[in-house]
């Protein structure tokens, strides 16, 4: 009987070990059939974009936080480290604005441009300028503007006049030759706002205070101002383009901001006032995205619950409501899938401090879809 028993039991194990083989192949087979149909949908291009790593007025002159660039050193060199080396590499690298603490006079912010320019180029700092990755940067108000408390209600950033030629003398290498630009009699206010392609991107950046001259109905200038018609041409333009498929418009301010999980469209200092002409024609047009910094955290959303979204990537490096520094990266997959990343490491404390004990992990990630995004983001 034992001897039976044995027999029988070991056909049981037999019998189930061949079940279990063949549902091992079988899956195996299943999931690299899965990997072969994922592998074909490759990246076809993919870009970073993040703005405001400046340090606050504060830390100035704080060599353990900055040097004469005023850019928040910890974070920036991690940042342009991390992307540099980065096995799928992006083409693109956007930098938003606020990268220097600027907002005073010409002189310092020719002195910080200056030394920011040679941050970036410094091989022994960071190995983003030898990376062989394209960066375009465009300036934020606090390149643009000067803080002054002139008593209006609600203001106290201004159009700071030479501010545009500065820009141009230290930051055209940052900005793309082949580049369209604004034409016309208010071209050199406008030199910083353009628009370029990428194989079947088209790219719209905006200069979201750009100068006006004092006038008697504004007697310090007006903040937040944009060539709108210029922009809204171009999108249309990119729209009947065949060769175009996504089009994004980028720049330092947003329109919309999330407040407590409420979304507000934003037309005084936190946005621009002519948020409400441009929106609707970027949703009218298939625009995937405005890409934006200025608010110090990170936010995804879809204003109207669906179509055009506002992602703010103005975590960096300055202080504010982030709960983590780093950049996010979009991937346009050769299936026409829109991909985005955001990758961050903790805030030190203070928010300067190094955190080599923080990994970079993601925080966010989902794909653009057109529709109602069915992935929200919460902090």
């Amino acid at each position: 009987m034992k001897i039976k028993h044995l027999i029988l039991l070991l056909a049981v194990c037999c019998i189930v070990a061949c079940k279990t083989e063949k549902k091992e192949k079988e899956e195996t087979k299943s999931f690299t059939k899965e990997l072969t149909s994922f592998s074909k949908d490759s990246i076809e291009y993919s870009f970073v974009f993040l703005g405001c790593n400046r340090v606050d007025r504060h830390q100035e002159y704080d060599t353990t936080a900055t040097n004469g660039s005023t850019a928040n050193l910890y974070a920036m060199k991690r940042i342009w480290n991390e992307v540099a080396s980065l096995d799928q590499k992006p083409d693109l690298f956007f930098f938003l604005g606020d990268m220097v603490l600027g907002e005073s006079t010409t002189t310092k912010l020719d002195s910080q441009l200056k030394d920011w320019v040679n941050l970036y180029n410094d091989t022994s700092f960071s190995a983003i300028s030898t990376s062989g990755i394209e960066t375009v940067a465009v300036p934020g108000n606090h390149e643009m503007l000067y803080w002054a408390d002139y008593g209006v209600k609600g203001h106290d950033e201004w159009p700071l006049k030479g501010a545009t030629q500065i820009w141009m003398n230290h930051m055209t290498e940052f900005m793309p030759k082949d580049r369209d630009i604004v034409t016309g009699n208010d071209s050199i206010n406008n030199q910083m706002t353009f628009a370029f392609t990428r194989k079947n991107i088209g790219f719209i950046l905006m200069n979201t205070d750009t100068y006006n001259a004092p006038s008697k109905v504004n007697p310090y200038g007006l903040e937040g101002q944009i060539p709108t018609n210029w922009i809204i041409n171009k999108v249309e333009e990119y729209k009947n383009d065949a060769s175009i498929e996504h089009i994004f418009v980028l720049g330092h301010k947003p329109y919309y901001i999330s407040e407590n999980g409420i979304i507000t469209p934003k037309t005084g200092h936190e946005g621009f006032p002519e948020g409400p002409t441009l929106w609707p024609k970027l949703r009218e047009n298939n625009v995937i995205a405005m890409l934006s910094a200025h608010k110090h955290d990170y936010q995804r959303m879809q204003p109207e619950g669906d179509k055009t979204y506002q992602v703010i990537a103005g975590n960096a490096g300055s202080p504010g409501e982030a709960p983590f520094f780093g950049y996010t990266k979009i991937d346009v997959m050769s299936s026409g899938e829109i991909h985005l990343t955001a990758m961050g490491f903790d805030q030190g404390n203070p928010y300067y401090a190094p955190v080599p004990n923080s990994p970079t992990t993601i925080r966010d990630q989902t794909i653009l879809t057109w529709t109602a995004n069915a992935n929200p983001y919460s902090n």
